[in-house]
């Protein structure tokens, strides 16, 4: 019996610009992992998450929202000193986002290896991570050991990319390490830009071919409006995206991953291409939903806005 989905990630306060003016902020609960683990657990999947927090308001409004989301933050740790991280959000004129500033004020303030225990993913569906964390070595090393529990408990992997090139010391160390995973996941959600970026490539071609060495069993390149394309066993094909009006693209990727995540974990591995077909038409239409409000989570939608719809 599969209990639940595991995440794995830090916690962020999104400062949303309200216009492509950038002068005016405001703040949403926010992160890559955050947005995945609310999101699945928005469509009806138990979602348990791993991250660190404080003891300040920040804190604790963090948690109170994670709760009402209904996750689980029982494998969570609270380290009085810890302050949550936040991120300055651009828009442009196009409604696209844009990381402008990071703030991190207890960088060294992480989940450790000793904090995770293989009950925690004994039993769980798909342990879900990102690069967000990686930059810092003992999170880096927490990663690498909760890739290892979850390999030891026969739990799928699933690994988004999410390069931030800002919170690292230099491109070279962002491209070694994030790299250093590809072999280690089942499931690899990247975009075109990330590809090129981590396979050193021009063009996309390039970066899938070098990408094949990786023998990844499903990876899945999201791109935006132009839907997914997806890499699956060695057969390429792609998944058109839902068409609407883009308010704001803030967090369309965490949907999409979100979506994913949670088809995984009601029916398993996809047994075959029109399976897998199905799979990420729910996540390109999570995505799709995501765009028409402001924000990332707050944009999140709930089971019932997805039924109906279709590509």
């Amino acid at each position: 019996m599969n209990t639940s989905i595991v995440v794995y990630g830090d916690v962020f306060v999104d400062y949303i610009a309200e216009d492509a003016s950038n002068t005016s902020f405001r703040p949403y609960l926010g992160g890559a992992t955050v947005n995945a683990a609310a999101g699945a657990a928005r469509l009806g999947a138990p979602v348990s998450f791993i991250t660190v927090t404080g003891s300040d308001e920040t804190s604790e409004f963090v948690r109170a929202e994670l709760e009402r989301e209904g996750v689980d933050l029982t494998p969570s740790v609270i380290r009085p000193e810890k302050r949550v991280n936040g991120v300055y959000v651009h828009l442009t004129a196009d409604h696209d986002r844009v990381f402008a500033n990071y703030v991190n004020d207890t960088p060294d303030i992480q989940v450790t290896e000793d904090d995770l225990d293989i009950g925690t993913f004994s039993g769980a569906s798909i342990f879900h991570m990102c690069s967000g964390t990686m930059f810092h070595p003992a999170a880096l090393a927490t990663t690498r050991r909760a890739v290892r529990l979850a390999r030891q408990a026969d739990t799928l992997v699933s690994y988004d990319a999410n390069i931030r090139p800002l919170r690292w010391d230099s491109k070279e160390q962002c491209r070694e390490v994030t790299v250093s995973f590809l072999g280690q996941a089942d499931v690899v959600k990247v975009t075109e830009e990330e590809l090129l970026f981590m396979m050193e490539a021009e063009v996309l071609e390039e970066g899938l071919e070098r990408l094949a060495a990786y023998d990844i069993p499903a990876v899945l390149l999201t791109r935006g409006e132009g839907g997914t394309l997806a890499v699956i066993g060695g057969e390429r094909f792609e998944v058109p995206a839902m068409h609407v009006e883009a308010v704001d693209t803030t967090g369309a990727g965490d949907a999409f991953t979100a979506g994913i995540l949670c088809k995984i974990h009601q029916h398993g591995w996809p047994q075959d291409i029109v399976a897998w077909r199905e799979i990420i038409r729910f996540g390109n239409r999570m995505g799709a939903l995501c765009v028409t409000k402001p924000g990332a989570l707050s944009a999140m939608p709930h089971a019932g806005e997805i039924d109906g719809l279709d590509c």
